[in-house]
């Protein structure tokens, strides 16, 4: 890359929303011969520095999705080192995504967290509020399929109390009560360590997002991965549904056909 050239002037279009599906710890300390948490604590580090390139190529909202509602099922020493590790992160990086003009938001359901932790998470989001140069979202205890009958729930309580007319029901109303309602939909998708599937991770929010499987496993992830990731997406012809009737045109023999 030139001097000159800025990494936000590299592309044409950047992901004003990017999600990330962080895979691969478990492998990384396998390959390195090392325990699971070894490899959590690497994917720690990464998100330092991920957060860091998306900063310098100007994305302005990023989702991590840091703990599934199926990671639950895992063996329960992991289970319990990754909610020590999640909560010595909150400890070590709020005070400096503060400095930095980041704002923390989380989504998920937090009852089976524990009362010093879902403290945590709120002083986080407290501190950070204000905050406008970059949202940081951290998915924790969350499904999609959980999203979207949280929503639901929402709505039906509303009818149950005479608030709401059922047929009044409709897509926009459902969406305003999804996670993330105010922040724009994901453009950009990118899953790690060559796994293929969006594992019920914003379902809902990825309706018209482009998606990217990355074969590098999370704590490797750096940033020629991350302009493999933007190259791709700047490849991406975005119709959300509808149709570019000018690339869908040809003309033969000075005529237009469709």
């Amino acid at each position: 890359m030139p001097k000159s050239e800025k990494p936000a002037d590299q592309f044409a279009a950047v992901p004003a929303h990017l999600a990330i599906i962080m895979d691969g710890n478990s492998r990384w300390a396998k390959a390195r011969g090392k325990q699971t948490p070894a490899g959590h604590k690497a994917g720690v580090e990464a998100v330092r520095s991920v957060l860091k390139l998306c900063k310098n190529y100007g994305i302005k909202v990023v989702t991590l999705f840091a703990f599934s509602s199926e990671n639950w099922q895992r063996p329960g020493p992991e289970v319990k080192a990754l909610m020590m590790l999640f909560s010595s992160y909150l400890k070590k990086e709020v005070k400096q995504l503060n400095k930095d003009g980041v704002r923390v938001r989380f989504i998920g359901d937090r009852q089976r967290f524990s009362a010093g932790l879902v403290k945590q998470m709120e002083s986080a989001e407290q501190l950070t509020a204000k905050n406008t140069d970059t949202t940081l979202v951290i998915a924790v205890d969350y499904g999609g399929q959980w999203d979207i009958a949280n929503a639901a729930r929402q709505l039906a309580i509303k009818v149950k109390a005479g608030e709401l007319e059922p047929e009044k029901i409709n897509e926009e109303l459902l969406d305003s009560h999804i996670s993330l309602a105010d922040l724009p939909k994901p453009d950009l998708c990118i899953r790690t360590a060559g796994e293929q599937r969006i594992s019920n991770f914003l379902l809902w929010q990825l309706a018209y997002a482009e998606l990217f499987f990355s074969p590098t496993l999370w704590p490797d992830f750096g940033d020629q991965d991350m302009v493999a990731a933007l190259a791709s997406y700047n490849q991406r012809d975005r119709r959300f549904g509808g149709r570019d009737l000018d690339a869908d045109t040809e003309t033969v023999e000075g005529q237009s056909s469709c």
